[in-house]
């Protein structure tokens, strides 16, 4: 294997590394860079004809194609183009995804955000995939009604292939290219209806599998990031910040700090302390040294593990209302004549996103303060605008954004833009470029987490055995209210961050209520990844499990009966079961199943564990999975994200939690945040049932699977039921007695 060499006084970077180590391995694999896969900065492609505001053509054939959903890993950068290439009968050799040439809503907006800009809640393919078919669909159609002008045919007469128009009559073909050169777009545009639409039977690339256009840049270390931007005249930043939310620099000392060589000015900020300087290095080094006492807040008092039981007592007590999120039917009433009523409670920790590239941002405010540029990898580009532009006093039209690909989100980047505005008001006090770089202890102290969370649930049953009535109660904060606490907003009625999952759309049960018991305990928060529906799922399919062992059923059986209403569900279940050949009996290890919604995409899993009892240690053995998402876009993509998913689930199952003790988080980095490793890694099997509904979700749905299928495992196995996430050693030692 070739050797990558530094010597003295060389400059290397990351990328260098990457390329010296690609060509040492060109032995094994060659590394095709591909030009399209260059997504760092968004620029509307080159060509003659705009056949609508998603498609621009050239003479060459190459077709650019506006892809406005964020690039974090997910393949969005793929799917969403192939949507639209394959209703215009593209070749998709000839296709380069572009960011959108302007951050328009009303143009490029996801519907299923209301027309946002937001890559979170696995919306990206649900929210584009009929107006991206339509717009491929309608510039189809510019180019044969061109090409029909041009040949005095009908338009019904010509057909397409790849880039190519057809009319068969004369054997006349002409590319996509040539027709860019001479054809006009008509000032209205082809109107297209559903019926204009491929049938599937006609698809392309629809349900077939495309390779990832971002991977080989990323391979390659050609990918530009957001940390990877450099900007003329820029200076960096190390922000400490305050370690509990409401707090502000009380007293300052940091001349140890300005003597660190390179650090050139130490500024305070409302929640925060920056050290500014001409490297990373010595900012950070030099936020290190700062002395910064904080002022009183009520969060600087907060205890998570005394908080965590309160919110359970008040999760049992029904006397304290709730907000209904689900409410079908009457189930307090269908709870009070049903024959038996069974209960249970169980608890989440916070845990901590973990996204791999640190949280950065650059910003260039103008000399007068009325417009600014941003640079950065953002899964919420209309919450950027929204938020600099408030705290600005500018129009958004005055902001220019340079979106990057994402290093790891999951939900992080979708959130407070805190980086974001700390660069913002950085540049505006020193008249430059900044980029604001945060450490991993940074990240961690100062993180914005998934909410912990404490359920009670009844399940009533009819004298013939059949579930009849549902109340599912969830304590905790609320996400969506702590953002409208940073907007200055009223706090929505609802918070779907928290209540995802809990419909129970899985098992639609006649009678049936969920509701958030809203705790304001005063932590910072954020969507993560799978968001409600993980705690969720992990309390609803423990339950159901603790239910079937009492009434004497297997818990898949079980499981297929209560769905009787969801025949998706009982397909997806039949699905685990003969891929983990669930009946066959194990010698030291045991079977557990879960199954979970989240925003109608349904999915069923099973895994098998084994426990050592005297360390506490669980072990997974393998995870089987089915998926259903309606139309599979692009299959093995969607089983590789089910797949990512479940590996990042099963940190959170196993170890991660986040505790907070006088207002302060007590873990520091990846040594006392334990991560996932190889070594825990089981063998995973995915199947992506792909069936005749629309698509949805598929970026998080791994995630919620993993708790209450190794839940069950274990209180299969060991035949005691662990109540709480995560499971860790000395929590199973301690429910085993050890």
């Amino acid at each position: 294997m070739a050797a990558f060499i530094v010597r003295k006084g060389m400059s290397v970077t990351r990328r260098d590394v990457l390329k010296q180590t690609a060509a040492g391995l060109t032995f094994a694999l060659t590394l095709h860079a591909d030009p399209r896969a260059l997504i760092g900065e968004a620029a509307a492609a080159d060509g003659p004809l705009s056949a609508n505001i998603w498609v621009t053509i050239a003479t060459d054939g190459t077709i650019s194609i506006v892809s406005p959903a964020a690039e974090l890993g997910q393949g969005t950068f793929t799917t969403l183009p192939a949507v639209l290439a394959d209703e215009l009968d593209a070749d998709w050799a000839k296709v380069k995804p572009v960011y959108p040439p302007e951050w328009n809503e009303k143009k490029y907006g996801n519907p299923g955000w209301n027309g946002n800009f937001n890559t979170t809640a696995s919306l990206a393919t649900r929210g584009y995939f009929t107006p991206m078919r339509v717009a491929g669909a309608q510039a189809r159609r510019v180019l044969l009604d061109a090409v029909a002008a041009k040949w005095n045919v009908p338009v019904g007469e010509l057909t397409t292939e790849p880039n190519v128009v057809i009319h068969k009559a004369s054997n006349r073909r002409m590319s996509y290219g040539d027709i860019a050169g001479f054809a006009k777009v008509p000032a209205e545009l082809p109107k297209i209806e559903e019926k204009d639409l491929k049938p599937a039977a006609s698809f392309r690339y629809i349900g077939k599998d495309l390779p990832r256009i971002d991977v080989p840049s990323k391979v390659s270390g050609a990918a530009i990031y957001g940390i990877d931007v450099q900007v003329a005249g820029m200076v960096y930043a190390a922000v400490l910040q305050s370690p509990y939310e409401g707090g502000t620099p009380a007293t300052v000392d940091d001349a140890q700090a300005r003597a660190v060589p390179g650090v050139t000015d130490v500024i305070r900020l409302p929640a925060g302390v920056a050290v500014v300087g001409n490297s990373v290095e010595a900012t950070q080094a030099a936020k290190n040294r700062l002395k910064v006492t904080w002022s009183d807040a009520p969060a600087a008092h907060r205890d998570s593990e005394r908080a965590l039981e309160d919110f359970a007592a008040v999760a049992r007590d029904k006397s304290r209302p709730g907000n209904a999120f689900t409410k079908v039917g009457d189930a307090k009433a269908a709870m009070a004549s049903a024959a038996r009523v069974f209960r249970g409670e169980y608890r989440t920790r916070y845990t901590y996103h973990a996204q791999m590239e640190p949280m950065n941002a650059t910003a260039m405010v103008a000399p007068d303060g009325k417009s600014a540029e941003i640079w950065v990898g953002t899964q919420n580009p209309t919450g950027l605008h929204n938020d600099v532009a408030r705290l600005l006093g500018i129009d958004r039209s005055k902001i220019t954004f340079h979106q990057h690909v994402v290093g790891g989100g999951y939900g992080r980047r979708g959130g407070p833009q805190d980086v974001v505005l700390e660069a913002v008001r950085l540049s505006q006090t020193l008249g430059k470029p900044v980029k604001v770089i945060w450490s991993r202890e940074d990240d961690l102290a100062t993180g914005k987490f998934r909410p912990m969370t404490a359920h009670y649930i009844e399940a009533g049953f009819d004298a013939g055995g059949k579930l009849v009535a549902w109340h599912h109660r969830v304590a905790a904060e609320s996400v969506q209210g702590y953002r409208a606490s940073l907007a200055g907003t009223p706090p929505p009625a609802q918070d779907a961050v928290i209540m995802k999952g809990s419909l129970l759309l899985q098992y639609p049960v006649a009678d049936r209520l969920s509701e958030h018991v809203i705790q304001p305990w005063g932590a910072r928060l954020c969507s993560v990844r799978g968001v409600g529906s993980f705690s969720n799922c992990f309390a609803i399919e423990c339950f159901l499990d603790e239910i079937a062992k009492e009434l004497g059923k297997d818990p898949i059986e079980f499981r297929i009966g209560v769905a009787e209403r969801e025949p998706r569900v009982q397909e997806l279940l039949r699905t685990v079961a003969q891929m983990s050949d669930w009946k066959r009996k194990r010698d030291g290890t045991a079977l557990g199943v879960a199954v979970m919604e989240k925003d109608e995409t349904f999915a069923a899993g099973v895994a098998e564990v084994s426990v050592d009892r005297a360390s506490g240690q669980v072990k997974v053995h393998n995870i089987w999975a089915a998926i259903d998402a309606g139309i599979a876009v692009q299959p093995k993509n969607l089983a590789a994200q089910t797949e990512g998913g479940i590996v990042w689930g099963i940190g959170h199952v196993l170890r991660e939690k986040i505790t907070i003790k006088d207002g302060r988080v007590q873990e520091s980095n990846f040594r006392d945040y334990l991560v996932p490793r190889m070594s825990d890694m089981p063998n995973i099997e995915v199947k992506v049932l792909s069936t005749n509904n629309p698509p949805t979700g598929a970026g998080e749905d791994g995630v919620p699977l993993v708790a209450g299928a190794v839940g069950n495992a274990i209180a299969t196995l060991t035949g005691v039921r662990i109540r709480e996430l995560p499971f860790t050693p000395d929590r199973v030692r301690g429910a085993l007695g050890a």
